[in-house]
């Protein structure tokens, strides 16, 4: 998917925090989702990522994946608490958590979206997003 040139920066700021947080605390499944997310966000007219701080938004992407995927349930194989999702991003768990919601309504991605693997959740975005 081609990210237009007018967000291309923003994109590249974005992925930038996204990419060694999911390599350092995720997967490359998570990685891809977040990034793809990332694209659709910056394909909507008008993007909502031109206003707003990168963190943020970058806090919200990885918090709104997360959480579809029961990452705050200690019997998945990745769990963390929100706290420690959002720590080495430097933002504030209510902060992250409503931006992820703002994020989840946008891309159409919600609790009832059971998350199988990867495909499925890039297949929801692609749809609804």
């Amino acid at each position: 998917m081609a990210i237009p040139k007018s967000m291309q920066a923003k994109y590249d700021a974005i992925a930038a925090i996204i990419e060694p947080y999911c390599d350092q605390y995720l997967s490359d499944e998570y990685k891809t989702i977040c990034l793809y997310a990332l694209e659709k966000l910056c394909r909507k007219r008008p993007s909502p990522l031109k206003s707003g701080r990168d963190k943020t938004w970058a806090a919200g992407i990885i918090y709104a994946i997360g959480s579809t995927n029961f990452i705050f349930d200690k019997d998945q194989p990745i769990h963390m608490t929100a706290e420690q999702l959002v720590a080495p991003l430097s933002v504030a768990k209510n902060t992250a958590a409503g931006k992820a919601a703002e994020i989840k309504k946008m891309l159409n991605i919600s609790a009832s979206h059971q998350i199988g693997h990867c495909h499925q959740l890039l297949r929801i975005i692609h749809m609804h997003g």
